[in-house]
């Protein structure tokens, strides 16, 4: 039990990666709040974690807006009174459009979902962190926030910036008692890549050197294993940094 008697935010908890970690933090003590923007899905997931004993509520939200971002936090403090775990889960593909072709909507929209969303929720949270003097934040980047030829122009700037982000966070509020690390994962088997639509021949097959030495696809149980290591007090001296989870594909 890990993390008993916590209380976790964790986006994008309605599939994939981020239902993984809900789940597991559950499974080690944790009071769960699993958002999402597919309402469905969250739902399914608190309804999983409840099955097997553990406690949890669903809050929809949309990470790229301001509003969903005020009220996913502030519902769970007026829920569980506290916060003490973050996960920024919640990110989109973006059909590997490279920056010849990119279009503003595209940047934008890539942007406000997997950086722009991990600053306000960051920012939203701090000040409880801070007056109680500790918390954690834990960042699902990607492979492609470390390589150039994992994605598109936006996904790959977005992840690196989320990177950036990461480390400048757990360094600022070090002596604060606030965490914040990042997990760059793989390829990993969720479905992303429902996001990918007309995607850009041109930049597909510019990455596919690189995605062909993939040794082999994760299992979102195998990230929410990491996230949980950095979600605890068995990761109490490890500040401001990626944990690359990949099979070894950064590598090569």
């Amino acid at each position: 039990m890990k993390l008993k008697d916590k209380i976790a935010i964790v986006t994008g908890a309605g599939s994939g990666m981020g239902k993984a970690i809900a789940i597991v933090y559950a499974q080690h003590g944790a009071k769960v709040v699993v958002s999402d923007i597919n309402e469905d899905s969250a739902n399914a997931t608190v309804e999983e974690i409840k099955s097997n004993g553990g406690e949890a509520v669903a809050v929809f939200a949309n990470v790229a807006n301001e509003k969903d971002v005020q009220n996913l936090i502030d519902n769970c403090i007026e829920t569980f009174n506290t916060v003490d775990i973050l996960v920024n889960n919640a990110g989109i593909m973006d059909n590997f459009i490279p920056a010849g072709e990119i279009e503003d909507e595209m940047w934008e929209r890539v942007f406000a979902i997997n950086t722009t969303g991990v600053m306000r929720t960051t920012r939203k949270v701090l000040p409880i962190f801070l007056k109680k003097e500790q918390g954690v934040i834990v960042n699902i980047a990607s492979n492609g926030g470390l390589q150039g030829g994992r994605a598109g122009a936006a996904y790959t700037a977005s992840k690196h910036a989320v990177l950036g982000f990461t480390k400048n966070t757990g360094f600022m509020y070090a002596k604060s008692g606030v965490r914040c690390n990042a997990i760059a994962p793989g390829s990993v088997e969720t479905n992303i890549a429902a996001t990918l639509t007309n995607v850009s021949q041109f930049g597909m097959e510019r990455s596919r050197p690189g995605m062909a030495t993939n040794p082999r696809l994760g299992q979102p149980e195998e990230i929410a294993k990491v996230a949980l290591f950095l979600a605890s007090d068995d990761s109490s001296f490890v500040n401001a940094t990626t944990v690359t989870v990949d099979g070894g594909w950064t590598a090569y």
